[in-house]
Parts: structure tokens; sequence; C-alpha cells
């Protein structure tokens, strides 16, 4: 997978800055811009996104509520280590959140919000796997239609804030993998969502609140193995690299 360079200057509205921020950060975390123990200082952050301190001290309490940095006395914000472990025990918290979120969601979403769910899963799954690349913002898309759905119909304002607070960290993990299948052009994991997306569906359509989640618990574990695979493989490539410009080195010495 190709690292991209990091991004300049923010350009977005100002209500989501900080968003925008934690997102990025992310993105430079899973993808190997910035490593475990590497220090995020906010003057230079501020700089790189073209902003006040402020929101980038936001967003390093929100990364640091997320489990992704810690703030440390005279130390700042230093990145954590991420591993496959986290990836599980992260899903596995999501997995209680969404269950419960869903069960609670069954005939609270209107049906054609439902249909429209229905539609565009269909077309993701019927696509040539040739295709598949091209359709990758429409299933991002699809994807968060469905979780905000669920999230808002659940009628627990605290459960849905909850899912709200993590699903950045979430979709950062989607994000990435779905790179990571790029570099592959691998896309199959495109279709396997769109499966278990159409079982959650046909479960709110339905009114079936068990069903509904035994289809979001198989849902978030698959993705759980799927993205701790992804991790480690962008690890693995990272490693690779590096002993690459070592050996690269040392041959210049």
């Amino acid at each position: 997978m190709a690292v991209s360079d990091p991004p300049g200057p923010l350009k977005c509205d100002h209500g989501l800055r900080r968003q925008t921020i934690v997102a990025s950060l992310l993105a430079d975390v899973f993808q190997g811009r910035v490593t475990a123990g590497e220090h995020l200082v906010t003057r230079q952050l501020a700089s790189r996104f073209g902003v006040s301190h402020t929101p980038i001290r936001e967003a390093l309490i929100a990364l640091a509520g997320i489990g992704i940095i810690d703030l440390e006395p005279n130390r700042g914000a230093v990145v954590r280590r991420v591993t496959a472990r986290d990836v599980r025990e992260i899903c596995q918290v999501r997995r209680a959140l969404e269950c419960e979120a869903v069960r609670h969601a069954c005939g609270r979403i209107e049906p054609s919000a439902l249909d429209d769910l229905t539609g565009g899963f269909r077309r993701q799954l019927t696509l040539p796997s040739s295709e598949r690349a091209e359709f990758v913002e429409q299933a991002r898309a699809l994807d968060d239609q469905l979780h905000d759905a669920i999230a808002g119909s659940s009628g627990n304002t605290f459960l849905a804030a909850e899912l709200g607070r993590l699903k950045i960290l979430f979709r950062a993990f989607r994000d990435v993998s779905w790179e990571v299948d790029a570099g592959h052009n691998d896309y199959q994991r495109l279709a396997d969502e769109s499966s278990e997306h159409l079982a959650i569906v046909a479960a709110l359509a339905a009114g079936d609140r068990r069903a509904a989640s035994r289809a979001m618990s198989r849902h978030i574990m698959g993705g759980a193995t799927y993205w701790s695979r992804a991790l480690r493989q962008t690890a693995s490539m990272l490693g690779n690299r590096t002993a690459s410009t070592v050996r690269r080195g040392e041959g210049l010495s």
C-alpha cells in the first residue's frame, strides 16, 4: 500500500475542523506516517493544518479518548502502538453497542429509507469484481448511512452519542483496510459487507430484533477479523520498507 503525503491546510466547514483533523491523524497512525512513541506537537500540527491551537488540542483530546494517543504530563501527546488485539477489543465493544442499537432501531426507521439501503447494497453485491474499485465511495456512503440511521433511531441518546464518538475510529479502520485491498486489487470485502448489511436491513424491515442483533454481531466480528489482518499487513509492509531503507543506507556507507 502506498503511503500518501500528509494533507495540507484544511478545506472544510469551521464546525468540522476537529473531526477532520482527528480523521487525518488516525490515517497517519494506521498508514505509518507517524509511529508508536512519536510526539504530536501542537504547534507543528497547527502549522500543517493551517488552524489555531484550539482545534488541534480538541482533536488530541478526542484521540486520547479513543485510545490512540496518550496525553502525558510534560511530554504532551504520544502515539500509542495499535495492535491487532486492540482492534479485536475495540470491535467487541462496538458489537455490544451496535447490537443494542439495532435491537432498539427495529420499527423506528422509515421503510422507504430501508428500501433505499436495500437497493444500494444489492447493487454493490452484484457489481463485477473488475468494477468494484469505482464504487468504493458509494460503499463508504452506504455503510455510513446504515450505521448512522441505526444509531439515530435507537431511541437512546447516550448510546447514539457514544457510537458517534467512536465511529470516526471505526471508519478509519475501515478505510485503511480498503486501501490495503486496493493495493492488492482485491475488493472481495466490499461484496462480503454488502451481504452482511443486507441481512441487517432485512431484519430491521421485518422488525425482528433477535435476527437484527445476530446479523449485526456477524457483521462487526467479520470486520474485526478483516481489520486485524489488514493492520498486520500494513505493519509488515512498513517494516519491510524500513528494513529496505536501512539496507540501502548501509550500502552507501
